[in-house]
C-alpha cells in the first residue's frame, strides 16, 4: 500500500486455505530458502491437513518458485505424501490463491484505518484474512475445472482468469 512507509519493503506472507475452510496466513521474514520452505509446510500446511480431519484427499498447490521446486522440497513433499498439481512454465491462471491474495488486497485498500507502518500491515492482513467467507473459496475451488480447460484451450497461453 503507498501510504505505508517503510523504504519500499512491504510484508510477505504465505497462506493456504480448501474450499470450505482457511488455513493459517503466516507472515515471514528475510529470504525464504528451500530449507525455509519446507519448515514453512512442516509447521503450518501438515497441521493444517490434519486438522481437517476427514478422509478427502488433497492437492498442494503452489507454483514452480524456485524454493518450491527446491530438490529438498520435492523429496520432503514425497516423503510425506504431499501431492502436488503440476504446473506448466508460466501458468498464475490456475493458482486460486493468486484470486484470494487478490481478495485480501482489495479487503486491505478498504481497511479503516489505513495502516501506517509494517507491523501494522501485518496486522491488517492478518484481521482480514479471518473474515474471508466461506463463498469465496468454495468459489474459487469450483471454478478449478474451468480454469484447467481454458489453459488447455489456450495452448498455456494467457486466458480471461
Amino acid at each position: 500500500m503507498p501510504t505505508v512507509k517503510n523504504n519500499g519493503v512491504g510484508v510477505m506472507v504465505w497462506g493456504c486455505f480448501v474450499k470450505n475452510r482457511l488455513g493459517p496466513l503466516v507472515v515471514l521474514e528475510g529470504n525464504i530458502t528451500g530449507q525455509v520452505y519446507k519448515k514453512l509446510l512442516e509447521d503450518h500446511l501438515v497441521p493444517f491437513i490434519e486438522s481437517l480431519d476427514d478422509e478427502k484427499t488433497y492437492v498442494f498447490q503452489d507454483d514452480n518458485a524456485p524454493v518450491h521446486r527446491a530438490n529438498l522440497v520435492l523429496a520432503w513433499k514425497d516423503e510425506n505424501l504431499i501431492s502436488s498439481l503440476p504446473w506448466p512454465a508460466q501458468s498464475p491462471d490456475l493458482n486460486p490463491i493468486e484470486h484470494l491474495w487478490d481478495h485480501l488486497g482489495r479487503k486491505l485498500h478498504e481497511h479503516k484505518p489505513i495502516p501506517r507502518n509494517k507491523r501494522e500491515l501485518a496486522s491488517v492482513l492478518e484481521e482480514e484474512w479471518v473474515k474471508i467467507e466461506e463463498s469465496v473459496l468454495e468459489n474459487l475451488v469450483n471454478s478449478m475445472p474451468r480454469r484447467v480447460k481454458a489453459v488447455i484451450n489456450s495452448g498455456g497461453n494467457p486466458t480471461m482468469y
